[in-house]
């Protein structure tokens, strides 16, 4: 059977703030049961089902996920649901189908004159299955009608309803209801005005405000009003009271008739047997067809009594409210044969008053105006930011920080990159908008990248770095030293000899003080334990100099309190038993007024000073996320608000104080949630201090900050960005109505080395937005303006790409387009290229000659030198299709400036790689031209160098179809990260050799010292090595990767040849240098299908150097002399997860060795003495552990021990060794690590050999015996936190 469990509060008197006790109830699944469950009707269909899922309404208690991180999870059709709130309760339901039928109009009922619900509404009320309900029974379900069952089973089975046991009772669990789905709103008939009249309902508002003003406010928190209901025996219909409205939002009591049935087996066979209990629902925006809206509240249900003595009957109720569950309460809150006992006491004249006091949060998702409600406008969330917007509201109103933050200056600051500034328009714009802020451009100026703004980090950190940064840059200005003058106290931290007169102190600052909370009752007594002296003896004395070892008193006083005092409550503390950090959320009390004399140096009366405590933070949830709001008492007069992001609202003194003090369930209210408690305080002095800090109090710290305290420049700055961003935000919501225009002109296509016109990526366009309704008339009359020549002498030749994939001119008739919009003569193509053709100056034409679509055709021309195999853009021509191409010779030669007879060779440029040539000239160019059209392109050289042998590319064919092949490639060199690399143009149809000869030129170096490597193609890094007999081409070596990304290749400058290092086999191993203790990296070239010898060979060359290189950068030794090869013996290691798995024969092959996995190898020189080993010594492998073998670290190492050898011989030996301190040492224990168990060594025990010896049942080498050293590791660990969480860092 699997539970989850629910809080249900027994007591029943009218005090909505306590709770007598709480019991927890197990709820049992559906997998338990064929009958329904807990939830709204929306969740759930009446009868059995075998579908598990997690309810809207769990979901919607969900929170934030890890402390990095906010869980977005909305409820369907409520997005608002998914804001980042800390799990409250916990509610476990599951969906089954649900049907609604559509509702109808009805008559109204004779029996209640107020609202009604159509008879439709009915059917889920009386038609349920399920036991008698007691008085004190409490049945969770929903009073959406709902049709229909599901396959399992209709509502009339057996084992309809839910049991729970409490106390030996059975208690039904409550549950809310819905006044019918989103997209089929429910018909609500009125009642007529007599009718109405017969209602009685009156509201009071709750006393807990500090102005009367705030109760009667429909904005109110809180309210209490009632309902009479007569002809309650004769009630059929349901009911709902007149609204009353709290947080803006129409609340009714909502009752009706239940009437659930039970089947019972009797002798004459099944019998239904049927019990009536009053339903009692309290209904929140019930009229709304809004989707989005969402509001949590706590209510108490009351059934008032008529008999003097006789206490209200009373259930509570906690729930978030939202569009699918409008309605939250109990189904069967009393026996109906109950309230109508006169006995009982709640039912006179078949009357019956039913009363219900709610508090509720500000709503979100509907028009809540918080600065018509409170006069304060809050932040918006960006994500996970909540923390950041607690925290910034805490520092707006500290005014005397707000006023300095303002006159920081900033005139000359990059207003992206400015913290400074982007924190003065937070401020200025929390003190002048109406609407929430926004912090984007704050988290920006920090430095923080989107996702950042989606990790949730620490308050007090973030606090701490946003201060250290501010006074950074508060230095030198005329506000330097403010943020030290309100947070900055002193503390003197001493250590006091007992027996010699020797004290030593040190005085320290703090800008906050973190108290610990865990076994301590309120703030006076963690600020008792901070100041608590500590004694130093034993083992533990104080190092008192010259004095030796001292009994001593360590302990830390409180020279002075800061004005504006941060309490820091440490709710999350390491649990070592489970290894990770936990939330406290034992009750934590703290005053209104703070006391703080007893806790300085000088105790005299008034030195600490009396604070009044400012603001409150507060954490919902547990160590894995949660949600951060603050109550803050902006002017210090009591009156308190609470800044929930977006949303601001008037609270009262105890929900800001009272109900943050956290407590277990069994201690806690409904109105006061277990993970719901205080993490920061903020306090302010209200008197008293040191003489020096009098001045600065809550009056000056709280001092009005007005519109004329704040700087004219910043305000002028502020109001021009806001200019700005209107007009830029008003370009973005008429960008449809406009289209750019790229006009280029004919000197863009000088230089071009290519096919086409010009390179479309490089081309300089001249960029014009115009409307798309605009005429092609003015246009043409605003390129005139814009490029200074008459319309007559400007035409334009729109360029479009054509199917083989070339991009040409085409016509465009001006004359019989001039008043069509250009969002018609553009196919709505958005950029829109056009060639702009002018008049050229030299020609002394004053407008273009005229073009007859039908009969000419616009060609251009390009001339190939192949001496320099350069191409020159040689102009356009219009050109008769009936005249032939030798007649424009002259003209050609005149522009390439060859003599006029110069015999030429033409070409046609078709597409990418196809060009021929033209074979007769004195044909008409439209016989010579296939597919003739406007844009075509001749490419035209001297027909004397076609042939010519000695030139590479002689012919323009040759060098198009090099040029087609050219590709711009980046080397980066393999072992510098994040290399830049240097580009080059070279031919995809080179070879290796090629391509090694180029880049070596350039690197100046051999061809064969370098070694290539592909890019691989889904992130920037190097691939697989290329081989010197490579056969392909540069094509083939360049990987795959998206259009105008640079195409990489990787390099790097080898020591020995390429065609070498090929045959070799590249070994990584490391190297400890004895002298230095430091690891070095060997990077080794041993034959492919040598042994362990000849990589030691290999090893023992380049030692020396290493050695070398390693004291000459420690300036250990810098002899002149060139190291020569170590005489030393050296061995290969083999290591896996810091222990040492083998030490591998020098006879072994290399094939045999694998650096897959965590193995590695490290090659170190045999000690002296440790070879040759008689037959009572053996090597055996020793390891570093923490706690248990598998928490292996640091460098393992192999020791030779002797039979019998005693404990400690072998620990002074292994001391020597590692060179570790006597003090540091003695915390060393020596075990026998066998098959991952260990048995720690006496210094009484000796060493035995045999149990070194590999047995038949350890075969496998990792299962060797070895030593181990157990003690703590002080290496770094990995962090606990989630791995999303990084350090808070402001960057700018």
């Amino acid at each position: 059977m699997t539970s989850s469990y629910l809080f249900i509060s027994d007591e029943q008197t009218a005090d909505i703030g306590r709770v007598a006790s709480k019991q927890k109830v197990p709820i049992t699944t559906e997998e338990d049961h064929k009958g329904p469950l807990i939830g709204s009707k929306t969740s759930r269909a009446w009868g059995g089902t075998k579908t598990k899922k997690k309810s809207a309404v769990a979901l919607s208690h969900s929170n934030k996920v890890s402390s990095g991180c906010e869980l977005n999870t909305a409820a369907p059709g409520n997005p608002e649901l998914g804001r980042d709130r800390a799990a409250e309760e916990e509610v476990v339901s599951t969906d089954s189908r649900v049907e609604r039928s559509s509702k109808a109009s009805s008559p109204q009922s004779p029996l209640s004159p107020c609202t009604i619900l159509p008879p439709a509404e009915k059917m889920n009320h009386l038609n349920q299955t399920g036991p008698p309900t007691p008085d004190k029974q409490l049945e969770m379900m929903d009073t959406q009608e709902d049709t229909g069952g599901d396959d399992d089973g209709g509502g009339g089975q057996e084992g309809d309803g839910v049991r729970r046991h409490v106390l030996g009772r059975r208690e039904d669990i409550m549950n809310g209801r819905t006044d019918g789905g989103v997209d089929n709103p429910p018909a609500v008939v009125t009642s007529t005005p007599a009718a109405q009249q017969q209602a009685t309902a009156t509201a009071a508002s709750s006393t807990n405000h500090v102005d009367q003003e705030m109760e009667d406010d429909d904005a109110r928190s809180e309210a209490t009003f009632q309902f009479s209901v007569p002809n309650f025996s004769k009630l059929k219909e349901t009911v709902l009271s007149p609204p009353c409205y709290v947080r803006n939002l129409p609340w009714k009591i909502m009752l009706m008739q239940r009437m659930p049935q039970q089947q019972i087996q009797g002798q004459g066979g099944a019998e239904r047997q049927c019990n009536r209990s009053l339903g009692f629902f309290l209904q929140c925006n019930g009229e709304s067809e809004s989707a989005s809206w969402s509001c949590n509240a706590v209510a108490e249900l009351r059934l008032l009594s008529v008999k003097e003595g006789q206490e209200n009957f009373s259930r509570k109720i906690h729930h978030l409210f939202y569009s699918k569950e409008n309605d939250w309460g109990f189904s069967h809150f009393m026996a109906w044969n109950e309230v109508l006992d006169p006995e009982r006491g709640y039912i006179k004249d078949d009357t019956i008053t039913l009363e219900v006091c709610v508090s509720a949060d500000a709503p979100h998702g509907v028009s809540w105006d918080s600065k018509k409600h409170t006069g304060y406008v809050g932040l918006k969330n960006q994500g996970a930011t909540c923390y950041m917007n607690s925290l910034l509201q805490v520092l707006y109103f500290t005014n005397q920080l707000r006023m300095a933050v303002y006159k920081m200056p900033t005139e000359s600051d990059d207003s992206t990159k400015s913290v400074a500034l982007a924190l003065q328009r937070v401020f200025h714009e929390l003190q002048t908008s109406d609407k929430p802020v926004g912090t984007k451009k704050l988290t920006k100026s920090f430095g923080w990248e989107t996702l950042d703004s989606f990790m949730q980090h620490d308050a007090q950190e973030f606090l701490r770095v946003l201060l250290d940064k501010l006074e950074t840059k508060m230095k030198g200005t005329c506000v330097e030293g403010v943020i030290p003058r309100l947070f900055e106290g002193k503390t003197i931290s001493y250590f006091k000899c007992k027996h010699v007169d020797y004290t030593s102190s040190r005085t320290e600052t703090f800008y906050d003080i973190q108290l610990n909370i865990k076994g301590k009752k309120n703030i006076y007594e963690s600020l008792g334990d901070y100041i608590s002296v500590e004694t130093l003896e034993g083992d533990n004395k104080y190092d008192a100099g010259e004095h030796g070892l001292q009994e001593a008193e360590k302990g830390v006083i409180f020279q002075s309190f800061p004005p504006v005092l941060h309490l820091h409550l440490m709710r999350f503390q390491y649990d070592p038993l489970t290894d990770s950090n936990v939330k406290i959320n034992d009750r934590y009390e703290f005053p209104e007024r703070l006391t703080l004399d007893h806790y300085v140096g000088k105790r005299e009366e008034g030195m600490g000073g009396t604070y009044l405590l400012h603001a409150v933070l507060v954490h919902s949830g547990d160590n894995h996320g949660g949600h951060y709001v603050v109550f803050i008492n902006p002017k210090g007069d009591g009156r308190w608000c609470k800044f929930d992001d977006d949303v601001v609202s008037r609270c009262s003194k105890q929900e800001a104080i009272d109900h943050n003090f956290g407590g277990h369930e069994d201690d806690i209210s409904l109105t006061v949630k277990h993970c719901t408690n205080a993490y920061m305080l903020v306090y302010i002095r209200e008197s008293g201090g040191a003489p020096e800090d009098s001045a600065v109090n809550i009056k000056s710290v709280l001092e009005e900050v007005t519109e004329k305290d704040i700087p004219l420049e910043l305000i002028d700055r502020l109001q021009e960005e806001k200019r700005v961003e209107m007009f830029r935000r008003k370009e973005r919501n008429e960008a449809h109505l406009f289209m750019t225009v790229q006009v280029v002109l004919e000197d863009a296509f000088s230089g071009h080395q290519g096919y086409d016109l010009y390179d479309q990526d490089k081309a300089q366009y001249r960029l014009f937005k115009v409307k798309k309704t605009s005429t092609l008339q003015e246009f043409l009359e605003l390129l005139s303006e814009t490029l200074k020549y008459p319309v007559e002498q400007l035409r334009p030749w729109p360029l479009s790409l054509r199917t083989n994939q070339t991009n040409r001119t085409t016509h465009l008739d001006v004359e019989a387009g001039l008043h069509r919009e250009l969002g018609q003569i553009s196919d709505n193509a958005n950029p829109w290229i056009v060639f702009v053709e002018t008049v050229s100056p030299e020609s002394g034409l004053r407008s273009l000659p005229n073009f007859d679509k039908e009969s000419d055709v616009l060609l251009f021309f390009k001339y190939y030198d192949p001496r320099h195999k350069k191409l020159h853009y040689s102009g356009h021509h219009y050109m008769h299709i009936s005249h032939c191409l030798v007649d424009i010779v002259p003209m050609l030669n005149e522009r390439a400036g060859l003599p006029a007879n110069t015999e030429l060779a033409l070409f046609e440029e078709i597409k990418p790689n196809l060009v021929d040539r033209l074979p007769d000239l004195n044909r008409p160019i439209e016989k010579v031209l296939e597919e003739l059209m406007d844009g075509d392109i001749i490419v035209y050289q001297r027909l004397d160098l076609l042939n010519d042998s000695s030139l590479e590319l002689p012919s323009a064919k040759d060098y198009l179809k090099d040029i087609f092949y050219r590709v711009e490639v980046t080397f980066c060199d393999k072992q510098v990260p994040s290399d830049t690399g240097f580009v080059m143009e070279l031919s995809q149809r080179m070879n290796y050799d090629q391509v090694a000869r180029a880049v070596a030129q350039r690197l100046d170096t051999d061809p064969y010292l370098l070694q290539f490597f592909k890019a691989q193609s889904h992130r920037d890094a190097p691939g697989n090595a290329v081989r010197c007999t490579y056969e392909g081409t540069l094509k083939d070596m360049l990987t795959c990767v998206k259009p105008r990304l640079p195409k990489r290749i990787y390099y790097q400058q080898l020591s020995i040849r390429i065609n070498e290092l090929e045959n070799k086999r590249q070994m990584k191993c490391l190297y400890i240098n004895e002298r230095t203790k430091e690891e070095q990296e060997l990077v080794l070239y041993p034959n492919k299908n040598g042994t362990v010898a000849d990589l030691l060979t290999e090893a023992r060359k380049q030692i020396p150097a290493l050695v070398a290189g390693a004291e000459a950068v420690g300036n250990i030794n810098s002899a002149a002399s060139p190291p020569q090869p170590t005489a030393a013996k050296l061995r290969l290691v083999e290591i896996s997860s810091f222990k040492i798995t083998q030490v591998p024969p020098e006879n072994m092959s290399l094939e045999a060795l694998t650096s897959a996995g965590t193995r590695n190898y490290r090659v170190e020189e045999v000690p002296p003495g440790e070879l040759p080993l008689a037959d009572d010594e053996l090597i055996i492998h020793v390891a570093h552990f923490s706690k248990e073998p598998y928490s292996t670290f640091g460098s393992p190492f192999l020791l030779k021990v002797k039979q019998g050898e005693s404990v400690p011989s072998v620990m002074e030996r292994i001391q020597k060794k590692l060179e570790v301190p006597d003090k540091e040492f003695e915390k060393y224990r020596l075990a026998i690590v066998v098959l991952g168990r260990h048995t720690f060594l006496s210094e009484a025990d000796e060493i035995n050999l045999v149990d070194f010896r590999v047995h038949s049942n350890q075969a496998s080498l990792p299962s060797k015996p070895w030593l181990g050293l157990e003690h703590v590791n002080k290496a770094p660990k990995r962090s606990r936190y989630n791995y999303l969480e990084k350090a808070i860092k402001i960057y700018n």
